[in-house]
């Protein structure tokens, strides 16, 4: 009788394959893998015989190679590829089978997936697995959207493969500067924890897997204006700014996404002989995940202007019409080799003592900036769960992140001890900590857009994390005038300062107030 596999992986593309590995070498089960290019599910189980995969020709033969209850990972994109891999599953699968959708879905369609199957009886779970290839392969973040029995299914199978987390001490600082600024003290997450966890039903693993990605891009916007600042506003080479972020990583900012920026700034393209940021053509692309995050702030009403803010950043830098017209536009501008007949800002640059100190500046900067769009994140993921129902636990979540993932930091290890106390943040900005950041750091990102603006840096996820963080602690902003507006051209009635109530104004007649 042939042997049965445990578990199925459908698509065999670099994810998919890398993720295949990992089940087979990790999780001690027998793995199936199925591909509706069976050369290439072919192809991977003859390049890593190690893995002892059972190659499927058809989704019903894959059906017959597993042992029941069924379980199927699809690793294939997001969109009409998984309808298709779902419909097939659903005529060879039975009752109590589960089909693991492994990949960037948007968590609306996860929702309706997850209704449609519900006839069925077979289960469906959308799960957020984050840290790319690498990832899939030595270790990834995953989070579980689904049933509390799928998940118990699940949990064997997915657990041995997690990245682990190591302890921090929270106690350890590792300033960016001030060396006498207060440490804050506090548990972390069991060292080694498994980086897995069940995050809540139908959509939520794919929701905070959405939200994780939006704050990636916030990330990776505010790294790379602080290194924009360095290049074009002090004139440091990429190979020193290099170093710079390497002896970042070594304190408060230290995250695999500031590490691996020292990798590339310090890489130099063989064929030219140049920094190779500087042949990289300068348009971000993006797959989506960074829009929905800030799609899903506005239809909840949560602000998450900095991940916005990173996405319109990349839609621009795309934008090559738009660019090139631009680039005739009179300003300041920091370069040398400056479009002829632009203004050119000349300034001096700073160097010896007053250049460490607007290095230390940007990288305090940086570090608000950072700490703000972790802010804005888990406050969207709090009012997902309100919408949605789900029970999220916040400080577990930030715990899985620690390692695996792309946005792991330092930073997390204070999350988690911010949602790991009896009396739980409501908002990361009661946190001790993230307070102590703010009271370090606002001076030196205002200065740092100030300069920015002279300069004429563009500093878009900078500049409106500045304008979220003056809007919160703003006692009144000009928020009345524009709902006066409101009430004045629509009768969108108002709220009074003085006494509760709705309220309009009869603007069209003798302008008194009615109570609605």
């Amino acid at each position: 009788m042939q042997m049965k596999a445990d578990v199925a992986v459908i698509g065999t593309g670099v994810m998919g394959s890398n993720l295949a590995r990992n089940l087979a070498r990790s999780s001690g089960h027998r793995v199936a893998i199925y591909d509706r290019d069976l050369a290439r599910a072919q192809s991977v189980a003859t390049d890593f015989p190690e893995a002892e995969f059972i190659v499927a020709s058809s989704p019903a033969d894959l059906a017959d190679k597993l042992a029941g209850p069924r379980v199927a990972i699809l690793m294939v994109n997001a969109g009409r590829a998984t309808d298709s891999a779902i419909a097939d599953l659903t005529e060879v699968f039975a009752p109590g089978d589960i089909i693991v959708d492994g990949g960037n879905s948007h968590f609306q369609d996860t929702i309706a997936r997850g209704r449609r199957l519900e006839d069925t009886s077979i289960e469906f779970a959308g799960v957020g697995i984050s840290g790319g290839e690498v990832g899939a392969l030595l270790g990834p973040s995953l989070m579980i959207g689904g049933s509390a029995a799928a998940w118990e299914r699940l949990r064997p199978l997915l657990e041995p493969i997690a990245a682990r987390a190591e302890s921090a001490s929270a106690d350890d600082s590792g300033a960016v500067a001030d060396s006498e600024s207060p440490a804050v003290s506090g548990a972390v997450a069991d060292p080694g924890a498994a980086c897995v966890a069940h995050i809540g039903t139908d959509g939520a693993g794919h929701f905070v897997k959405m939200v994780h990605n939006g704050i990636e891009y916030a990330d990776m916007q505010l790294i790379a204006e602080a290194f924009t600042l360095l290049r074009d506003g002090l004139g440091i080479a990429p190979t020193e700014i290099a170093e710079v972020f390497a002896r970042w990583n070594d304190t408060e900012l230290e995250s695999y996404l500031v590490e691996i920026t020292a990798d590339v700034l310090a890489h130099v393209d063989a064929a030219s002989g140049r920094p190779f940021v500087d042949i990289v053509a300068d348009a971000a692309k993006a797959k989506g995940t960074g829009a929905w995050t800030a799609q899903a702030g506005l239809d909840l009403g949560v602000p998450v202007p900095t991940i916005a803010e990173a996405v319109f950043s990349r839609s621009l830098s795309s934008a090559v019409d738009l660019r090139a017209e631009g680039r005739r536009l009179e300003g300041p501008r920091p370069h040398t080799d400056a479009v002829p007949g632009g203004t050119v800002a000349v300034t001096t640059v700073p160097d010896g003592d007053e250049r460490a100190a607007r290095i230390d500046e940007i990288g305090r900067a940086l570090l608000l900036g950072k700490v703000m769009a972790y802010v804005q994140g888990f406050h969207e993921i709090s009012a997902g769960a309100d919408e949605h129902g789900w029970e999220v636990d916040l400080g577990e979540l930030a715990s899985i992140w620690r390692a695996g993932c792309i946005i792991r930091a330092r930073l997390l290890d204070r999350i988690v001890d911010a949602y790991g106390t009896e009396a739980r943040a409501a908002t990361l900005l009661a946190d001790g900590y993230v307070r102590d950041v703010a009271g370090r750091c606002q001076d030196a990102l205002r200065s740092t857009v100030i300069r920015a603006i002279g300069r004429g840096i563009p500093v878009p996820g900078l500049a409106s994390t500045l304008a979220y963080y003056d809007g919160l602690r703003t006692e009144a902003g000009s928020a009345a005038l524009i709902q006066a507006q409101r009430d004045r051209f629509g009768s969108h009635t108002y709220a009074r300062k003085d006494r509760p109530g709705v309220f309009h104004t009869l603007w069209s007649g003798d302008r008194s107030e009615v109570e609605i």
